[in-house]
């Protein structure tokens, strides 16, 4: 077993969003960030398949190019219209991912989000998002290409989206590129899922310029899905089969599927103004409501602070 939760079992018959922090496994973090990227894990085109009927792909961002790391178009969920945008890490062999940039989007892929979602909102369509990415493109043609203004772009799209916003991390959420498609009415997570603000070696990479030091990092991070809803970061586990989503890909897309038709249910009949306010709020409450030990493990710092170049004066 790897920690996650069962499609029978705490969170009771499948599709059940779990939404109790003491039902929810505890895992290693550096273990559940490494089980995240299974190369197995059913990818998002996974998903698509088993949980959306008459889903027609969109393409393209209207301005430079179509970006292979992200997919999207309408389709039905459940039988209700929706916008469906994820992100695509490719197949098992590196060729499919590195045609897909490894699920890592360029600017454009985040104009083509935003297209379709602006889109959605004209149609009066909810939109889901799933999310699964190491985090945006690193390369320099991304960040001359805008990298930076495409994601603000969209965090201040989102916030302002008129219709209902549903986002699921169903594997990898790496920061600003997983938060790019995550500013959402609710957020829903995979037992096997994993989201940070950075990955844990971009993390260790700063703090103590130690590879070695990415499991501590991870711990820091508290990227699992149990420290995610006790903080407040996500709003619901979505169990998986026994073993992980890699086990049954079938079922673990049911039960996103079911999750997502069932938060969708709750929101939809909110209007726009109860949606925009409900949503600044639930942003604005973060780190307010956590308590105290919710900060970094501070222990795991102090044991890496040795590999911490010398400069003349305390590192901030």
């Amino acid at each position: 077993a790897e920690g996650t939760a069962g499609a029978e079992g705490a969170g009771g018959a499948r599709g059940t969003v779990v939404r109790r922090v003491e039902d929810v496994a505890e895992r290693d973090a550096w273990e559940a960030v490494r089980g995240a990227r299974h190369p197995d894990r059913p990818t998002v085109p996974d998903y698509l398949g088993h949980i959306l009927d008459d889903f027609q792909e969109l393409r393209g961002d209207r301005l430079a190019e179509d970006c292979p790391a992200v997919v999207g178009g309408p389709g039905l969920l459940a039988g209700r219209a929706v916008m469906v945008i994820g992100q695509h890490k490719g197949g098992a062999s590196l060729m499919e991912r590195q045609a897909h940039r490894f699920g890592m989007p360029a600017p454009s892929g985040y104009r083509k989000a935003a297209r379709l979602m602006r889109m959605a909102a004209k149609l009066g369509l909810p939109v889901v998002t799933l999310i699964d990415t190491p985090g945006a493109h690193p390369g320099p043609a991304a960040e001359r290409g805008g990298q930076a203004v495409a994601i603000a772009e969209n965090l201040r799209l989102m916030s302002r989206l008129p219709v209902p916003l549903v986002a699921a991390v169903v594997g990898e959420g790496g920061g600003g590129g997983a938060l790019a498609l995550a500013v959402a009415d609710r957020v829903l997570i995979s037992a096997g899922g994993v989201y940070s603000v950075i990955s844990p070696e971009g993390c260790a990479a700063i703090l103590w310029k130690k590879p070695e030091a990415a499991r501590a990092a991870a711990a820091a991070l508290r990227p699992t899905p149990r420290d995610l809803l006790r903080l407040g970061v996500v709003d619901g586990v979505v169990p998986e089969p026994p073993g992980g989503a890699h086990r049954d890909p079938a079922e673990a897309a049911a039960l996103v599927g079911d999750a997502l038709a069932e938060t969708l249910s709750e929101l939809v009949p909110w209007d726009p103004a109860r949606l925009l306010r409900a949503r600044a709020e639930r942003f604005r409450r973060f780190g307010l409501d956590t308590g105290l030990d919710a900060g970094l493990d501070t222990g795991a710092h102090d044991r890496y602070a040795d590999a911490r170049p010398h400069t003349g004066r305390d590192a901030p």
